[in-house]
Order: C-alpha cells, then sequence, then structure tokens
C-alpha cells in the first residue's frame, strides 16, 4: 500500500515538473519556430563543415570548405535580428 502513495507521489511531482517548464518557455510564433529550426540546420551544417575543413588535405578542397563556411557564416549573421539600440545607463 505504501508502495501505491509514492508512486502517485512521484506522478504528481513529473506532472508539476512538466507543468513548470510549460510555463516558463515562452510560445514562439510560427515564423520564430521556422527561424529557429533553419538556424539550427544551418549550424549543424557548421559544425559538420568544421570537422571535414579540419581533415582536408587537398589545398583546392579547403579553399571550397572555407567558402563553404563563409556563406554559412553569412546566412546565419541574416538570420540575427537587428540589434537594438543600447539602453541609456
Amino acid at each position: 500500500m505504501a508502495r501505491g502513495w509514492e508512486s502517485k507521489s512521484i506522478e504528481q511531482q513529473q506532472a508539476d515538473f512538466v507543468e513548470h517548464n510549460k510555463s516558463r518557455r515562452p510560445t514562439l510564433s510560427p515564423a520564430e519556430q521556422k527561424c529557429n529550426r533553419i538556424r539550427e540546420g544551418l549550424l549543424l551544417a557548421r559544425t559538420r563543415l568544421l570537422q571535414m575543413l579540419q581533415s582536408a588535405t587537398h589545398s583546392q578542397y579547403r579553399q571550397i570548405l572555407e567558402r563553404d563556411l563563409a556563406e554559412l557564416d553569412r546566412q546565419l549573421s541574416a538570420l540575427d535580428p537587428p540589434s537594438s539600440p543600447s539602453a541609456p545607463r
């Protein structure tokens, strides 16, 4: 019988945790969700390119990878919202 009470307590703790996390996350618009997915994809591609660049030995191949890396960096910077002016201090 005590085991039943214990499992109920654990269930309640898990439900509280999930509810607490839901309330802390801001709700993102579909456009923000799409932007986040694109950013994550670009960051994954960038990580892969860096790994390939580290193991590349042929100079022409390295140049291609560096060019691709620069393009990914450009795309990532284009996704960043324009920085707002700093608040007065």
